[in-house]
């Protein structure tokens, strides 16, 4: 019996790797997804028709807005409002590191004080803290010093001391401490125990601890939310307006009930707070890379000793 040689493997192999390579050269063509057109298609429609209706209706009095957005009043409210914002975050974030290293002390009756502040004031709205400030004097119509159930060395009255925009910045920036202090909280606890550990076994004092080895690493935590909060807090400090104190919106209020523009002049508002906003936001980007960056890089130095 002979056996014949197989000359059919050889052109097969070569006839399947050039048809692979045709195959692998032509151009691929993507399905249409119609749905997707379709959506793109009504989204457009709705940009136009916004478009069209903003510069057509006359009740946005695009003249108005021009002629406002750089008024004397508008310009002095926006500084009001960014000093209650930068005030209100200060006294927020120093009550609020207070209230978190309370919170995880040791002693029960500083967790529970600590803890009982945070419960009080995420529980009651915002705009009814800062009533209370404003009408703090019925309940004390003067503020002393003095020996209590004795004799007063010094005394105030108390309009006088909590002015308009004293309430203000008191009502938002202690209301702004009880979610700052579980932010800073969760700043903390994110340093790992050793680290406190370690303190501790070299003689570092709770408080020391938590001052110069843990606070130090968690800020790389605490800063992105913090800088969130300087946002919201911009647009929460329009709520001082139920006090008088002259902000941004409440001069813009002033404006329009006289002039009777209402919306030209909430536009000029709206332009200023997405203005403001859109800064602080790209602020805040900068910030989350920056200590994004740091982290990584500890955590690759930790990996190469």
């Amino acid at each position: 019996m002979t056996v014949l040689p197989d000359h059919t493997a050889g052109p097969q192999t070569t006839s399947v790797s050039t048809d692979f390579l045709a195959l692998t050269e032509r151009p691929v063509i993507k399905r249409k997804n119609i749905g997707q057109i379709i959506g793109v298609i009504v989204v457009a429609y709705a940009l136009v028709l916004v478009a069209i209706t903003a510069v057509t209706n006359p009740g946005f009095g695009w003249p108005t807005v021009a002629k406002y957005l750089f008024d004397l009043r508008i310009l002095d409210g926006l500084v009001v409002t960014l000093e209650l914002t930068a005030l209100a975050m200060v006294l927020g974030f120093i009550v609020g590191l207070l209230l978190a290293v309370m919170r995880m002390s040791p002693n029960w009756l500083i967790r529970g004080v600590a803890g009982a502040y945070i419960w009080f004031f995420r529980g009651t709205p915002l705009l009814v803290q800062l009533l209370f400030w404003g009408f703090a004097a019925i309940l004390f119509p003067t503020i002393a010093l003095g020996v209590p159930f004795g004799p007063t060395f010094i005394e105030w009255d108390t309009n006088t001391v909590i002015s308009l925009f004293t309430a203000a910045v008191l009502g938002l920036g202690l209301n702004e401490a009880a979610y700052m202090a579980e932010i800073v909280r969760g700043g903390i606890l994110s340093v790992p125990a050793g680290q406190a550990e370690a303190a501790r076994a070299m003689g570092f004092s709770h408080t020391s601890t938590l001052r110069h080895i843990v606070i130090p690493q968690a800020m790389k935590v605490i800063i992105p939310p913090v800088a969130n909060n300087v946002i919201s807090m911009l647009k929460t400090t329009s709520l001082v307006i139920v006090l008088g104190v002259g902000d941004l919106l409440y001069n813009t209020q002033q404006i329009y009930a006289k002039n009777l523009e209402q919306i030209p002049l909430l536009i000029v508002a709206s332009i200023w707070y997405i203005l403001l906003t859109s800064i602080l936001t790209y602020v805040q980007s900068l910030l989350e890379k920056r200590f994004s960056r740091g982290a990584a890089g500890t955590i690759a130095k930790k990996g190469t000793r």
